[in-house]
């Protein structure tokens, strides 16, 4: 299967956004992917991918996430969370043409991308920090949502005040700077009826340091 990063109609090129959160750094571009293609790439993933519902622990007791995620990326990034370590898949055709996409946008590396299928308005990510110490004290983490659009809650650690943005299809969200460090951030439960959203998060993780 043939993709295109862009639409060549936009002959403007996708505008970024930075978003008014004080002492982060994140950036949203819409339309990143025209809806077109945006769409291929939903399908082709939701058929291709290596999709399972792991199991973490939450307060010391083996939960189920409610999504279903796989892990890909060069062969040395094991990556591990809340008790779950993952293995990478090596990268497919589509996934790499799309990191190499977010890496010309963050002008960083990334050798490593967390997929999640949120299967519908059940499926969520509880609020938390991408702070793990595999991935540096300034994580770059670049986020392409795929599919229905969600409302994403970003969350200050102290002040408790909290910012959504609906990250639409074909929409690339980029967090960088101190954001992990000042904000948490999740996308909630919900009963509406919706269709299904994948999520392709790209990040470096730094090989670990044998204890």
């Amino acid at each position: 299967m043939q993709f295109s990063l862009f639409d060549d109609d936009n002959t403007r090129g996708p505008i970024p956004r930075r978003l008014n959160l004080p002492g982060a750094d994140v950036v949203y571009i819409d339309n990143w992917l025209d809806k077109r293609t945006a769409s291929d790439y939903f399908h082709h993933f939701a058929s291709s991918l290596n999709w399972q519902q792991d199991t973490i622990k939450l307060f010391g007791k083996p939960v189920k996430i409610p999504r279903l995620q796989a892990w890909y990326g060069d062969a040395t990034t094991l990556y591990t969370y809340s008790g779950l370590t993952m293995a990478p898949h090596p990268w497919t055709p589509a996934l790499d043409r799309l990191r190499k996409g977010c890496e010309q946008i963050a002008k960083k590396p990334f050798n490593s991308v967390l997929a999640n299928w949120y299967r519908h308005g059940q499926d969520s990510m509880g609020m938390h920090a991408d702070d793990e110490p595999q991935l540096g004290a300034q994580p770059v983490i670049a986020s392409l949502t795929l599919g229905e659009s969600r409302p994403f809650i970003f969350k200050h650690k102290e002040t408790k005040r909290t910012h959504r943005i609906n990250l639409e299809h074909g929409a690339l969200l980029l967090m960088q700077g101190d954001t992990q460090r000042y904000y948490l951030h999740g996308i909630n439960k919900t009963t509406q009826a919706l269709g299904g959203r994948i999520n392709l998060t790209f990040r470096y993780v730094y090989p670990a340091i044998p204890e």
